[in-house]
């Protein structure tokens, strides 16, 4: 795998919403969430319940594509980014890591009663019409 562009990092870090997208027995769902970027293994960290239909899609099948967007009228200004990557509970360790990026970012989080995922990323396409009309920058 090659680096992690720092172009792509950088939009990742601007934004805290993210749109995660699940399938499980023939049944897709989508679910917008806060999120915060681990730049140290290139993953997502958001929370949720693991009763919702995303939850419960992820623990059947982890495989997940997310999206994220800055939202413009602007055609000059378009950027967006489309992942895919594997969904995982954080637990042990892992859990502990997470939390303190979870937590950097939205502390009032510390208050919630829920449980923290990460998205593993091994795909990210940014479109970025600031770098020229329809320039993709594209990591695998």
């Amino acid at each position: 795998m090659t680096e992690f562009p720092k172009k792509i990092a950088d939009f990742i870090r601007k934004h805290h919403v993210l749109t995660l997208a699940t399938s499980a027995e023939n049944k897709a769902w989508c679910a917008n969430c806060f999120y915060a970027f681990d730049t140290a293994t290139h993953s997502l960290v958001f929370s949720s319940d693991t009763g919702t239909t995303h939850a419960q899609h992820a623990l059947h099948n982890s495989r997940v594509a997310v999206s994220i967007v800055l939202e413009t009228r602007i055609v000059g200004k378009i950027q967006g980014l489309q992942i895919t990557g594997t969904m995982i509970l954080c637990e042990g360790n892992d859990l502990n890591d997470a939390q303190k990026i979870y937590l950097k970012k939205f502390p009032y989080a510390a208050l919630m009663n829920t449980s923290l995922w990460r998205v593993h990323i091994d795909y990210a396409k940014l479109t970025d019409n600031t770098l020229g009309f329809g320039t993709k920058l594209i990591w695998e």
